[in-house]
């Protein structure tokens, strides 16, 4: 017999109490849904406006295609220009301003680019030396002005920053995040501290740092009084970035910094919801970047799929030199030409590319002004054979 004979069978009052029921039902499946949906609201007005805290640039008054940078996209090639579109790079921006929280000015103490494979789902992570001696005004390619790279931002802040490395490594970068190295501080302390192996040479000098750092941010120092690995908090992991008396100098204290980003990374993928909102309060208003909201949700949802596979220093072979006067103590490419078709190779495992001719004439005015050719380079190797892996440049290795 079926349901609706069962149901005819009835009595009228069986009928109306049976109808109610459904009606009931109904009501709690259509306040469950209306219940899931305005979570679901609520949820994206909370990531809306924790994004919101974050300092926008002005993307209206900003073009930084390739085009707009006098670069000649047909010179590098179609097969170099279809590899690129498969990544998506990043300019990363540091700047120390006593964690005033204002990171649009100053010169960029730390530089570097997270390029993104969107295929493999891996990150490599290049630090371009602050010192290294760069065309800072990006003009024309024929006048260039050579200067340390971090001069770039003081005179125009981060898109300065992103034309130089485009025109000088024939890079596609449309993107930045600038932060203060109070967004370290703060990461690291929200994250309950960061394994690092401090050793003989860094304990030396971590103190004094942890001292000023503890200072410019109001916390309590902590001296660290034994070498090895050890759970370091916010301020002694920013003091540990900072180090740049050991061997290797500059170079070195770029490793670090790379080491410090590398450990935040593996902390956070591995912390839960709540602390994840904390640093979101707390560290968003810190942040300046021309990406939109849209972006960083885009971003923000794949991040568990990615794993930052590699990282190194640029240039890859190069040479301290003193020229004096503003330009001081800078790092020369040794062969701008063959540093970049390196960073090409290890970027984008593109061994088709061919240097614009931009690059090719900021190689030959640094070798015919400055005398600084390959062979007067601390790893040739590196820049001919593509043996960048592995490989020790004075005191700052690959990760």
């Amino acid at each position: 017999m079926g349901k609706r004979q069962l149901e005819s069978e009835l009595t009228p009052k069986e009928q109306k109490r049976l109808l109610k029921k459904k009606r009931r039902k109904r009501k709690i499946i259509l306040l469950v849904v209306e219940i899931f949906v305005l979570l679901i609201v609520l949820g994206a007005l909370y990531v809306w406006q924790a994004l919101n805290k974050i300092e926008k640039a002005d993307n209206s008054v900003t073009d930084l295609s390739p085009g707009n940078l006098s670069i000649n996209e047909d010179e590098l090639g179609k097969e170099t220009i279809e590899l690129m579109k498969g990544y998506e790079d990043v300019a990363l921006f540091g700047v120390d301003n006593y964690f005033n929280g204002h990171a649009d000015s100053g010169n960029s103490d730390v530089i570097m680019i997270a390029s993104i494979n969107n295929d493999t789902k891996e990150v490599k992570l290049v630090s371009v030396y602050r010192d290294t001696f760069l065309d800072t005004d990006i003009q024309t390619a024929n006048s260039p002005n050579f200067h340390k790279a971090n001069r770039a931002f003081a005179l125009g802040g981060a898109e300065q920053s992103i034309r130089m490395l485009n025109a000088s490594l024939d890079l596609d970068i449309e993107h930045f995040i600038t932060v203060d190295f109070k967004v370290v501080t703060d990461v690291v302390n929200m994250l309950g501290g960061v394994e690092i192996d401090v050793d003989a040479a860094e304990l030396k000098y971590i103190n004094h740092h942890i001292d000023t750092t503890a200072r410019a941010t109001g916390d309590t120092p902590v001296h660290l009084t034994t070498t090895g690995l050890q759970t370091l908090n916010g301020t002694q992991a920013t003091a540990y970035a900072r180090i740049r008396s050991t061997a290797g100098s500059d170079f070195a204290r770029a490793e670090r910094q790379r080491e410090v980003i590398n450990e935040i990374v593996k902390k956070a993928k591995k912390t839960d919801l709540p602390t994840i909102n904390k640093i979101i309060n707390q560290v968003f208003p810190e942040i300046c970047t021309n990406y939109t909201n849209m972006d960083i949700i885009r971003l923000a949802s794949a991040m568990f799929d990615y794993e930052l596979s590699d990282s190194t220093g640029f240039p890859f072979s190069k040479y301290p030199a003193r020229l004096g006067g503003s330009k001081g103590d800078v790092v020369i490419c040794a062969d701008l030409e063959n540093n970049v078709r390196a960073l090409h190779r290890y970027l984008y495992n593109d061994n088709a590319y061919t240097p614009s001719s931009t690059v090719i004439n900021y190689s030959n005015l640094i070798k015919n002004n400055y005398g600084i050719t390959l062979e007067h380079g601390d790893n040739p190797q590196a820049v001919q054979g593509g043996l960048i892996e592995g490989d020790n440049f004075d005191g700052d290795q690959t990760q």
